[in-house]
């Protein structure tokens, strides 16, 4: 019940800034980017995540950490992305070598920072939301979707 009221309630006060006239500013890209995050932290409290920090950034290193959550004794690192189209590459396919790198430095620099000597048992997850006009939003969930580290290949033309 307690989700489902917090919900509700952010999309209220989604509404009212958007009728106020403060979510104009924004451009359209960035205010699709925040509805999939919200949708992605609702449904992760659904599933049992406890989230701990959203769009978190370590000041010093370029991006961010769209969600981070823990799951028992897990830490998960999320990784949104949102789309209003089904494009013919999925969403989940736009975190290239680049990406997965600085969310791996973001990763270790948020670990360094945890009050613990030990450092918990952490993975990478991608959350695909797809909030096409007139239907019902799809939200898939990628568990460890990739690691922290993999070799880069060389692309040949």
């Amino acid at each position: 019940m307690g989700t489902e009221f917090l919900d509700r309630a952010l999309a209220g006060l989604d509404w009212l800034a958007a009728r106020r006239g403060r979510s104009a500013a924004m451009p359209p890209h960035l205010r699709t980017g925040i509805e999939g995050e919200e949708a992605a932290r609702s449904y992760l409290r659904r599933k049992g995540y406890t989230i701990v920090a959203w769009r978190w950034s370590a000041g010093n290193l370029p991006g961010d950490l769209d969600l981070i959550a823990w799951k028992g004794p897990l830490l998960c690192f999320f990784e949104v992305k949102t789309r209003t189209a089904h494009d013919m590459a999925p969403a989940e396919t736009a975190i290239d070598f680049h990406k997965r790198n600085i969310l791996r430095r973001l990763a270790r620099q948020y670990m360094r920072q945890l009050p613990n000597k030990s450092t918990p048992q952490a993975r990478f997850d991608v959350v695909s939301v797809y909030l096409v006009p007139g239907q019902k939003r799809e939200i898939t969930h990628f568990e460890n979707a990739f690691g922290w580290s993999e070799a880069r290949r060389e692309e040949r033309i």
